[in-house]
């Protein structure tokens, strides 16, 4: 996952929960918690504890996040995030405690004042992870247009700059959808599948080949004893050494939605 999809993630989800952004660029981004925000993420049990208490005026925090340190050139005191860190995961996990699925309208401004047609898509972002020894995640945001078929990757991207509301806007229709939802979303999911089969798995036979190896030193140290007299705790060794070689590929749904667009 690029620092620009870490950036458009992180901005699209405290848009959507109400945060207001204070001070952005493409490398880090200062928002104003929202009470409820504040209590999930910043773990201050104790305050808000005390606060609800004593009747107390409530100061939600200000959260900076850094989503590219390389590149961000003015001095910004903030927390470093990038894919795999225990903050974005937090965000991803609050995500689907919040809900995983909505329905938004892009608002558009018609000058001339006739109606606003908007186009139905499906939504969808994907976390695929790759793990041995060692893990390897990647994030895909896949769409889906209703009315034709047509798929693009990098959909958060695409409607990262519009203006998405959860209610429609006066004056504006949206064309009902040929293809289901459901049926959008098999296709997004057959598009994942087809991501994994024609990527590069070389990393699944370097983890056998340093399953080998340890397998080859464990061996080595009960050289010579035969395997009725071998300790229990040989095979609970080279158990333990087989779990943390053992290649697996998980596919984790973030969030979706249907959204009804005017720009793409």
């Amino acid at each position: 996952m690029y620092p620009q999809q870490i950036h458009q993630y992180v901005r699209q989800f405290f848009i959507e929960n109400n945060c207001d952004i204070l001070r952005e660029n493409e490398h880090f981004i200062n928002v104003q918690l929202t009470v409820e925000m504040d209590k999930k993420i910043m773990n201050r049990p104790f305050y808000w504890k005390y606060v609800e208490s004593t009747g107390g005026e409530p100061n939600p925090a200000q959260l900076t996040l850094i989503t590219d340190k390389n590149r961000l050139m003015e001095s910004i005191a903030g927390e470093v995030v990038h894919y795999g860190s225990n903050r974005l995961n937090q965000l991803f996990q609050v995500t689907k405690e919040l809900g995983s699925f909505v329905q938004m309208y892009e608002r558009a401004v018609n000058a001339s004042g006739a109606q606003t047609i908007l186009t139905p898509w499906v939504g969808v972002n994907y976390k695929i992870t790759y793990s041995s020894d060692r893990t390897q995640e990647t994030l895909y945001s896949l769409g889906i247009n209703l009315m034709n078929g047509m798929i693009i990757n990098g959909f958060q991207e695409s409607i990262g700059g519009l203006d998405l509301v959860s209610t429609i806007a006066p004056n504006t229709y949206h064309l009902p959808y040929i293809i289901k939802p459901l049926n959008g979303v098999a296709r997004l999911e057959a598009i994942i599948e087809n991501l994994i089969q024609q990527d590069d798995h070389t990393w699944a036979e370097e983890a056998k080949e340093r399953l080998r190896k340890d397998l080859l030193v464990l061996e080595y140290f009960y050289r010579g004893i035969e395997d009725e007299d071998r300790p229990e705790c040989y095979e609970s060794e080279k158990k333990a050494i087989e779990e943390q070689y053992e290649t697996k590929i998980k596919i984790d749904v973030i969030n979706g939605g249907l959204f009804y667009l005017k720009s793409i």
